[in-house]
Parts: C-alpha cells; sequence; structure tokens
C-alpha cells in the first residue's frame, strides 16, 4: 500500500441548526494532517453530529469545511476522500470477509488486481488474513470491528472517522481494540477523527482531545494538558475517572483561600478572584495523600473505602459535609469514622471562579510590576 495523505481537516465557524434550535454553534477548529483527534463529550453534546457534517451526511447550516485544503462543504459524501467506520458494523451477512473487503473496490470498477492487492494489504495490517473465507456470523465482536475498519482502509482514504466504534464489545475487548486501533494510526499515518464519549479511549488514543459541551468546543489540547490544566469546571469534571474532586472555597486574599475550616496558603498569587468571594477549589483524587499533619492539610472524615487491590479510593467528609476522594497507592488501612488529614502540594490545586472558569496564577513579571 502507498504512503498516507496527511490531509489537513479545516471547519470555519461551522453551525448546524434543526428548526430553530441551535446544535453546533460556528466552531473554528484546525485539525493536522496526520493528527489523531478525539471528539469527546457527554450524549447531546453535539459530537456525532460535527462528525457527521465533516463526513457529508449531514448538511451544513452555515460555514465552511476544508479537507486537503479543498472545500467540501457542498460535496456529496464519495467525493470528499474520506472513510468512516460507524458503531454498528454494517456488513453484508451473505458475503465473506473477503468479499465484504471488496464490494466497494468493485462498485467503484477496480480492476481486480488492484483490488485482491488492496485487499490482502489490509487483511495483513488488521491480522485478519485467517479470517478471510468466513461470514461474518461466524466472527467475534472484535473480528467484525476488524472487518468493518478494513473495509475502510482499502479505499485509501485522506482521512478516517470512526464513530464510537466500540461501544458495542465487552470491556475487555475495548481494551485490546484500542490498542489495535492506535498500531493501526502509528502505521498508516493517516488524518483520523474519533468520537467517543468515553475518556479512557480519548485520553489513550488521541494526540490532541475536542471537548465539547451542547454544540461548542470547552477546550482543544492534549491528553496531559486537558487533565492537567482545564480550562473550566466543565472539562475538570469530565475528564479524569474518578472525577477531579471539586469543593467550595472563599478567597481570603491573592495567596489564600479558606476550604471547610481550614485556611491554605497559595504558592502565587492568582488573579480574577477578590477576597471575600466564594469560589471553587479543584484537585484530582491522586494529589491527596493521608498520613500526619502538615501545614494547609485538609481535615476529613473517612466514609467508606473501596479496595482495587493496587489502589484504593477512600471516600471521605470535609467537616462542611462536602465529599471528597482519596486515591490511595500506600498499604495503610482506614476504617469507616476514622479521621485523617489529607496533604497535597498547593501546585495541584486549581481555582475556579463562581461562574466556572480558570483563575490562574499571576505571572512573576506582573506582580513585579504591579
Amino acid at each position: 500500500m502507498t504512503g498516507p495523505v496527511k490531509a489537513k481537516i479545516e471547519l470555519r465557524e461551522v453551525r448546524k441548526t434543526f428548526g430553530a434550535v441551535d446544535v453546533i454553534h460556528g466552531l473554528d477548529l484546525t485539525i493536522e494532517g496526520g493528527e489523531f483527534v478525539v471528539f469527546v463529550g457527554p450524549s447531546g453534546c453535539g459530537k456525532s453530529t460535527l462528525l457527521r457534517m465533516i463526513a457529508g451526511l449531514e448538511d451544513v447550516s452555515s460555514g465552511d469545511i476544508f479537507i486537503a485544503g479543498r472545500d467540501v462543504t457542498d460535496l456529496d459524501p464519495s467525493r470528499r476522500g474520506i472513510a468512516m467506520v460507524f458503531q454498528s458494523y454494517a456488513l453484508y451477512p451473505h458475503m465473506s470477509v473477503r468479499e465484504n473487503l471488496a464490494f466497494g473496490l468493485e462498485m467503484a470498477k477496480t480492476p481486480s488486481a488492484e483490488i485482491a492487492s488492496q485487499v490482502n494489504a489490509a487483511a495483513e495490517i488488521l491480522k485478519i488474513v485467517p479470517l478471510l473465507e468466513r461470514r461474518p456470523g461466524q466472527l467475534s465482536g472484535g473480528q467484525r470491528q476488524r472487518v468493518a475498519i478494513g473495509r475502510a482502509i482499502v479505499r485509501k482514504p485522506l482521512a478516517f472517522l470512526f464513530d464510537e466504534p466500540l461501544s458495542n464489545l465487552d470491556a475487555e475487548l475495548r481494551v485490546s481494540m484500542r490498542i489495535e486501533i492506535a498500531r493501526l494510526h502509528r502505521e498508516l499515518g493517516n488524518t483520523m477523527i474519533y468520537v467517543t464519549h468515553d475518556q479512557t479511549e480519548a485520553m489513550t488514543l488521541a494526540d490532541r482531545i475536542v471537548v465539547l459541551r451542547d454544540g461548542r468546543i470547552e477546550q482543544v489540547g492534549t491528553p496531559r494538558e486537558v487533565y492537567e490544566d482545564p480550562n473550566n469546571l466543565f472539562v475538570a469534571g469530565f475528564i479524569g475517572s474518578p472525577r477531579m474532586n471539586i469543593v467550595d472555597a472563599v478567597c481570603l486574599s491573592g495567596n489564600s483561600i479558606r476550604v471547610a475550616d481550614r485556611v491554605i496558603p497559595l504558592p502565587t498569587s492568582v488573579s480574577g478572584a477578590t477576597p471575600g468571594e466564594a469560589i471553587k477549589l479543584g484537585i484530582r483524587p491522586e494529589h491527596l495523600q493521608p498520613g500526619a499533619r502538615q501545614d494547609g492539610a485538609l481535615r476529613a472524615e473517612v466514609d467508606f473505602a473501596e479496595y482495587l487491590g493496587s489502589t484504593r479510593y477512600l471516600y471521605c467528609n470535609l467537616p462542611n459535609g462536602e465529599t471528597i476522594t482519596v486515591e490511595q497507592r500506600d498499604g495503610t488501612d482506614f476504617s469507616s469514622g476514622e479521621d485523617v488529614w489529607l496533604n497535597f502540594d498547593p501546585q495541584a490545586l486549581r481555582l475556579f471562579s463562581p461562574a466556572g472558569e480558570r483563575l490562574r496564577a499571576v505571572a512573576p513579571e506582573r506582580i513585579a510590576t504591579a
């Protein structure tokens, strides 16, 4: 098979409306050639609609879509140079795997020798050569999904679009197929867009993640960026399992806050909050360490301990009644009702305004010139 064409995909002020309802709100997004980009968000956020607009399966109400520098906004799906893999395998049950893989090429009047070459190459990549003479009914769910992906590969598309392709598989198969799809991207090098509501898939597969909510982009970044540096409360709470702890806090000054009954000094000044203002504090469960009290530690009571082998989760209550989750990896046992001190590095704290927007540290040069 020839090398990939690393097609850039651009969305310019793309909007979708159904009647008077705006579903996609004027999105701008550039996906670089060869990138693996994942659209993630809760049900109804517009991720599948956006993917279908790129594919040409949904009309664009306004705005433009470019693939490899060509305006495809009004082109039929067959002329956009894309291949789509759906949640349902959509295989022809009366055809063998080989015939399923070859069908699209046959419809395009591709010469027989080229069809055979393309089918065999795709089967080698996906490790389904022994399955070529079987029919879909004789295959497992994972094998059928490989065939569906193979049907896309043989078309030599500019870009692959995946619409929740693993949601019909059980947990073990989803893990193995995630590895297969990551390997496929590494070997093929094509631009790929992948839609999922599963943040684990997003975190493990993506070069960049596009977090969507209500038809708007909340944040675009690498998995590390959206996990460690969320732009707002929605991203902070949606990305991560278990989710980031979000608790009430009060700004005491630019350099300190109060959480429940504790005053916490901050390592740097924070912009955007005024003394006495109610804000939100976020901290990941893995950044909390139960142990001997240190400066700024939170006092809590263990409500429930969940043992998961190498990891234990402590579900605790703060003195003000709010709950907080702790990821514990040492062997210390804690009992329900036991008091604990939760220590943390203040650099791990994330602060948010009452409206849910991120409050960020003031740059040193701004402090010096203030």
